[in-house]
């Protein structure tokens, strides 16, 4: 290479690195101002004084109640749903070497929807309220993990035989259907206290988190945050193929394994404490990608962190119409900017795209 090659190609690298501080720094600065307004505005007018003191002071008031019982736990609810959807995302989307790939496209957050069914249903067993208390958190949280895997091997068994990108996708919701109608059949035998608390758990809500499961879902999601940045490298060998990654020594099977933990972990978690939440998992890896113009999983990673963040507590902010009293499904908002993007990748199938 000339050294005017070469000092091009420093250039280069100089502006990309630079390129990519600013945009980190943006997003930064958007995941701090987002969630700022998500704690200040509601669907209830509060002034920023009161908010602030509320925040600084115990007194007991109403306003106190409001901000530090319903919005900084749904803020921090929100920020943690949205890191857990869009790593797993991203990690499917690699391991699949599938662009459609998403924890709610595929069925892996019906798989753990189905684990949940099974403790809150229980098959008539005489399982009750007080009974699904006792058992605690964690068995909610285990059992969206053992679904969620189920789902994850089986999906992953099927695309080492079928390469089409969309018979996978169509094979996907064919498995979240008949999750459905099993699920269905748990909901016609089991007893109508439970029913009733599986049909409002299936309305997914990121408010109705008590500070235990709030807890929960923050340890479960650190550690799959944890598991994602340790499994940054094995992402980046698999994504040219699994004969390029055992070239350079890569442990195929060790790989895999982590990154079915760490997806399960990240999927199930959030689907145990605010149901199915839809299209945050398969958009905003795509987002990052654009955004980023690289594939390299050591920006993508937190990448897609901070922009899963930032649109789920947006999609929470609007949700709630600031001021207006009027209370949105949050799936209702996800999908609105879901959807647009999985059809922008559907329609950019057939041309070069920044996912390979």
């Amino acid at each position: 290479m000339t050294r005017t090659g070469e000092r091009e190609t420093r250039n280069e690298m100089i502006y990309l690195k630079k390129r990519g501080t600013l945009i980190f720094s943006i997003l930064i600065t958007l995941l701090i101002v987002v969630f700022i307004l998500d704690v200040f505005l509601g669907s209830v007018n509060l002034k920023v004084g009161d908010v602030l003191q509320a925040l600084t002071h115990h007194s007991g008031s109403d306003v106190e109640t409001i901000v530090m019982k319903f919005r900084l736990p749904k803020a921090l609810t929100a920020m943690f749903v949205g890191i857990a959807l869009s790593l797993s995302g991203l990690q499917m989307q690699t391991l699949f070497r599938n662009p459609m790939a998403g924890p709610y496209v595929l069925g892996v957050s019906s798989g753990a929807s189905l684990g949940v069914a099974i403790v809150i249903l229980g098959f008539s067993a005489g399982i009750t309220t007080g009974n699904l208390q006792s058992l605690g958190n964690w068995a909610l949280v285990l059992s969206a993990w053992i679904g969620a895997g189920a789902v994850m091997v089986l999906i992953l068994f099927i695309s080492s035989r079928v390469h089409d990108i969309f018979v996978i996708l169509v094979i996907g919701l064919m498995l979240s259907g008949g999750i459905s109608a099993l699920v269905s059949i748990m909901q016609y035998f089991s007893n109508e206290t439970m029913l009733k608390t599986y049909v409002i758990w299936t309305m997914g809500s990121l408010g109705n988190l008590t500070s235990s499961q709030l807890n929960v879902l923050m340890i479960s999601v650190t550690a799959g945050i944890i598991l994602s940045l340790a499994s940054v490298k094995m992402l980046n060998a698999l994504l040219l193929g699994e004969t390029y990654a055992m070239s350079i020594g890569l442990n195929i099977r060790f790989s895999r394994s982590l990154i079915f933990a760490c997806t399960c972990i990240l999927a199930g978690s959030v689907t145990a404490f605010c149901g199915p939440i839809g299209f945050i998992g398969i958009a905003v890896p795509h987002i990052a990608r654009n955004i980023f113009r690289t594939s390299d999983h050591f920006i993508l990673v937190p990448g897609s962190m901070l922009i899963g963040g930032i649109i789920m507590m947006a999609s929470d902010l609007l949700s709630q119409v600031p001021g207006s009293g009027i209370l949105l499904p949050v799936n209702s908002i996800t999908s609105l900017i879901g959807i647009p993007v999985v059809i922008w990748v559907i329609l950019r199938s057939g041309k070069k795209s920044g996912f390979a």
